[in-house]
């Protein structure tokens, strides 16, 4: 009977327009919450009227909700380097649990990035769940999946240990004073460098200009490398570079009494270094103890192998050595190679790297942090605390590094807000208050219309 459907049309109009006010209400309630994608409310009509019917029968109408996950938030900026917004298309991968996850523990999204350490360090955001990414290897490389979710870890921003670097290049600039007088060891051609009764590395011969630089070993132990010059004649001088004989050993090689290299350094009559026809080494080694190819680390330190470039200028360059007329004297030098250093802080950058900083100045990446995307996001089903899980609407997972194939780029130290509009939801309030009134004016005309039809009868 069409007065029977037009009711139960007006009952279905209110029943859509509850669930719109009720999806009204969580928007403006989550107006201030981190990350949160307003829900929609559409309205789809039902129709029960057939084709060639004489009378109209009313369907109604249903109501359904969306989140709109594709709408972005406004970025605001935050304080901790750990807080994490998302610009662009992606989510978080986030579990319940960190390093005590089970194969029962599934893997969530989300797109509130307030993340900070927990008592162990692992990173959990406000509701309670625990980042996960990409470990990076002591070699820089990434174990990285577009599907496979089980190569994620939680990331941990405590407890790393900490790092030093040998030193691996040397750079220095200074003159050789080009009318140094001759020494006696060189004008009565007894100086060899090969011979500890005539060289600089005993101390038998005086340099006429020596450079000590501090080094780091491969456990960030410092040690003094010291570049001797002894002027030979002309545009030319004896060099040595040498480190204290107790530490470094022949090793098998010619060279004698802590030498790491010996050869000539050559000038051009302008002053200009002259690498082609010096004979001085290019870097220098120093090898595993009991390697016996050349001047290696005692034993008693147990040190890495480590070669060291030595950076003496050259044609075009500036700085290096010259050989101007002018006193002998260091400008500058350059070594790289930190000592110990323990945790000091975390950074995370725009491709989603978590790199740790150590107090040495050292820094190293530990973690990318990957975004995950999916063919139709709007169709994820929402779990308490603003996360997500996969259902069969939003099609298969795709994770990606930041910035890469679609997906957005991270920002450090910002979040997300929400995406809910005040002025927008208090006008949907308005009409939806009006129209669940109007539909409850169906029920109570077909209420009527019923009673006016029972009357007949009286």
């Amino acid at each position: 009977m069409s007065i029977n459907s037009a009711m139960l049309a007006g009952a279905s109009g209110m029943r859509a327009n509850s669930s719109a006010l009720a999806a009204i209400s969580d928007n403006i309630a989550n107006v201030n919450t981190v990350g949160y994608k307003r829900l929609r409310s559409d309205f789809v009509a039902q129709l029960n009227n057939a084709s060639g019917q004489s009378t109209y029968s009313a369907g109604g109408v249903a109501g359904r909700s969306t989140t709109l996950m594709a709408e972005q938030g406004s970025t605001i900026a935050s304080a901790p380097a750990t807080h994490l917004a998302v610009s662009g298309n992606g989510l978080f991968i986030v579990r319940s649990r960190s390093n005590d996850a089970s194969p029962n523990d599934p893997y969530l999204y989300t797109r509130a990035g307030q993340f900070t350490p927990d008592s162990n360090g692992y990173l959990k955001n406000t509701a309670g769940f625990y980042l996960h990414g990409w470990p990076v290897d002591s070699t820089g490389i990434v174990d990285a999946s577009p599907t496979d979710l089980s190569v994620l870890e939680p990331i941990r921003v405590s407890g790393i240990a900490g790092g030093a670097e040998a030193t691996s290049n040397l750079s220095l600039s200074a003159n050789l004073q080009s009318s140094q007088p001759l020494s006696s060891a060189v004008t009565g051609a007894t100086y060899n460098a090969a011979n500890s009764a005539n060289n600089m590395a005993s101390g038998a011969v005086k340099p006429d200009f020596q450079i000590p630089m501090q080094i780091f070993d491969s456990e960030g132990g410092t040690h003094t490398l010291t570049m001797a010059f002894l002027r030979a004649g002309p545009n030319q001088w004896h060099t040595e570079v040498l480190m204290p004989s107790s530490k470094v050993l022949p090793g098998g090689s010619p060279l004698i009494n802590g030498q790491l290299a010996k050869g000539i350094i050559a000038f051009t009559p302008f002053g200009k270094i002259d690498l082609a026809n010096s004979t001085l080494p290019a870097s220098v080694t120093i090898g595993l103890s009991g390697a016996g190819a050349g001047p290696e680390w005692a034993p008693s330190l147990g040190l890495a192998a480590q070669t060291i470039k030595l950076d003496l200028g050259g044609n075009g360059a500036p700085g290096g050595l010259t050989n101007y007329d002018s006193p002998s004297q260091l400008s500058t030098s350059t070594v790289d190679g930190t000592s110990f250093g323990s945790l000091s802080a975390v950074d995370v950058d725009n491709d989603g790297f978590v790199t740790a900083i150590f107090t040495n100045g050292l820094t190293r990446r530990i973690y990318q942090v990957p975004l995950a995307s999916f063919g139709n996001p709007d169709a994820l089903n929402a779990e308490n605390g603003g996360i997500y899980k996969l259902s069969t609407g939003a099609g298969a997972v795709a994770i990606r590094g930041a910035g890469e194939s679609g997906v957005g780029t991270i920002k450090a130290r910002s979040l997300e807000a929400s995406t809910v509009d005040l002025a927008e939801e208090f006008s949907k309030l308005i009409m939806t208050q009006r129209a669940y009134s109007a539909s409850s004016k169906i029920i109570t005309t077909a209420d009527e219309m019923m009673d006016e039809l029972l009357r007949l009868k009286r």
